[in-house]
């Protein structure tokens, strides 16, 4: 799915006119479908700790292709930056500087991704140096070409690199499932999580919820859930059930027809849970809707209803299904949908970034509780998605918000899909209470 613009800029004389007025050239995304390798290789990883090793073993063990140095190399699929033992500014230059020089020969769809850990409070001068990786990732993804990517992994103090979640996260973003995933930096916290049996259907054996999946994002949601081996439960509104009851088939699914809004929506569905002899696995909470308004113009029926539908309904929702004590299990995962207008704000959508930005703080809470049960709770917040509501917007506020990205373009249903389908997985199992931008790397919020 391209845009108009896009595909002019794409052909010959529009590729001639965009680079001599300096127009943006968005470069074609490669997803899934078009990189199905899980890493674009040659890999060259760089540092010189033990961690740094043990990167290189395990990429090996995978039968990557890796190096530990740029000679030689005329393209470079993949950098994996390992910097978890960099203890002054100034020793950062030591690693990363050989990166520069390699920067044109970096192929297209190029991944980039570090391997660092949080400042803690306890020396200022190591502190300085694992902050000061943040400033150079988010920097080296504005200047990545060719529709590469630059992204992090903040690994908690005392977890290994070579913990399952640390894996998983530098799987994904090395992998094109990271497509629109740009300029992030996600924190694993824990040792916990285990690699798939068989990492063609990750969710083999495991039921998965994923609640207003009938149309848009929800059903790519529920589409590469299936296609990675889940059973799905399929819940969307009544006024749904014809689009509802066409994925479920499409799906083998079971579709349950709630608004998740009534007076005891989480109990009926508990209820439909037994009655079928379901275990949820994993709850994807998608279902929200938008009621724009500029506040000075905003009216209580359109406040309500979108807090109702995007922060509250998922509050019960979990309440019930928690309380159950049987319709969830052993390692749940929960991942919301948050937005970016949650974390910078959105003219004409107060009510929306404000249910958005309490979706990022309830799963921040969640996730301590079901830490407790052996599960996670995150949160996905897409940026500019090319859906029905974004095509609705007007023409020009939907082109600006397209190029205002580091890619230059909107994201697809898809984008966000596979984001939540990491964060669903049993790789994720050490990621708690992070909320995962899949926005571009997109100039609003951080």
């Amino acid at each position: 799915m391209t845009d108009a613009y896009t595909r002019f800029v794409r052909s010959a004389p529009g590729r001639t006119i965009a680079k001599q007025l300096g127009l943006p050239r968005p470069s074609r995304l490669l997803r899934r479908e078009d990189r199905p390798e899980p890493v674009l290789g040659p890999v060259v990883v760089l540092g010189r700790s033990a961690g740094a090793d043990a990167i290189t073993s395990l990429l090996l063990a995978e039968g990557v292709d890796v190096r530990r140095r740029f000679d030689e190399l005329r393209t470079v699929g993949s950098v994996v930056a390992v910097l978890d033992e960099v203890a002054a500014p100034a020793e950062l230059g030591e690693i990363l500087l050989p990166l520069a020089g390699a920067m044109r020969s970096l192929a297209p769809g190029a991944r980039v991704v570090s391997l660092s850990r949080p400042a803690t409070g306890e020396d200022p001068a190591r502190d300085a140096a694992r902050g000061g990786v943040e400033g150079w990732l988010r920097s080296l993804a504005h200047e990545m070409r060719g529709g590469g990517t630059a992204n992090g992994v903040q690994v908690a103090d005392g977890v290994p690199l070579d913990a399952p979640s640390v894996l998983g996260a530098l799987r994904f973003l090395l992998s094109a499932r990271s497509a629109y995933v740009d300029g992030q930096i996600l924190t694993v916290d824990g040792a916990e999580g285990s690699a798939p049996a068989d990492r063609s259907r990750p969710f083999a054996e495991r039921t998965v919820l994923v609640t207003g999946a009938a149309r848009g994002i929800g059903a790519a949601i529920a589409r590469t859930l299936a296609a990675d081996g889940a059973r799905l439960v399929l819940l969307d509104v009544p006024g749904a059930g014809t689009e509802l009851a066409r994925l479920a088939n499409e799906l083998r699914a079971v579709p349950v027809q709630l608004d998740v809004t009534s007076a005891g929506a989480g109990e009926r569905l508990v209820a439909q849970l037994r009655e079928r002899g379901l275990v949820l696995d994993g709850v994807v909470l998608n279902a929200g809707i938008t009621r724009d308004k500029m506040f000075a113009n905003m009216t209580p029926d359109r406040w309500d209803s979108v807090l109702a539908v995007n922060i509250t309904s998922q509050i019960t929702l979990m309440e019930a299904l928690i309380a159950a004590g049987d319709a969830l299990g052993p390692q749940p995962r929960v991942v919301s949908l948050a937005s970016t207008s949650g974390i910078a704000g959105n003219a004409g959508q107060t009510n929306y970034a404000t249910s958005k930005a309490g979706v990022m703080a309830f799963v921040a809470a969640l996730a301590e509780r079901l830490r407790e049960l052996g599960g996670t709770a995150n949160a996905v917040a897409p940026g500019f998605i090319e859906t029905e509501m974004t095509a609705r917007m007007p023409p020009l506020n939907r082109e600006l918000a397209r190029r205002v990205s580091s890619l230059r373009q909107g994201g697809l249903p898809v984008d966000v899909a596979e984001a939540i389908a990491f964060l669903a997985s049993d790789e994720a199992g050490g990621i708690h209470g992070q909320t995962l931008r899949v926005c571009g790397q997109n100039i609003v919020g951080r």
